[in-house]
């Protein structure tokens, strides 16, 4: 479950300021830009969209909206364990219900923060792609965007 405290002050909402800091961001982590997709994805009136930002840089960020049971996370990309802890808590915190969450499986440190939460595995999926597949920071990846949409 998610731990109590005082949130973590480097965790702020995503607003006009960050926009296109979490886009850049976002680059890095999707094998090709998506600045449409993210103009509905972050979308605060539909979702709780939160970015890490330490020395006025991004060093991750996250969302989490409402699912079919529950509430699901993703993405949660976040430059290492420490800063996807702090956003995983503050998405959590956002509402009620239970939390999902896809992180890829080579991510070790993804599953540790899953498995601290009290996290357990429902599916797996894999991934296939025609080609080669994408050069990605999966060590950085902590959750997926989404399954839904492909």
């Amino acid at each position: 479950m998610v731990a109590g405290g005082p949130p973590d002050p480097r965790v702020r909402p995503i607003g006009g300021d960050l926009r296109a800091v979490v886009d850049a961001y976002d680059a890095a982590h999707f094998p090709v830009p998506r600045p449409r997709f993210l103009d509905a994805w972050l979308d605060p009136a539909l979702r709780t969209c939160l970015a890490y930002v330490e020395g006025g840089a991004v060093r991750g960020y996250g969302v989490i909206r409402p699912s079919r049971e529950g509430r699901k996370i993703g993405p949660l990309f976040a430059d290492d364990e420490r800063v996807a802890e702090s956003l995983f808590q503050a998405l959590a915190l956002s509402g009620e219900g239970p939390i999902f969450l896809d992180p890829p499986e080579p991510n070790a440190a993804a599953r540790r923060l899953a498995e601290r939460h009290g996290l357990k595995p429902v599916f797996e999926t894999a991934r296939m792609y025609l080609g080669p597949a994408p050069a990605l920071p999966l060590s950085r990846i902590f959750g997926i965007t989404t399954f839904e949409l492909g």
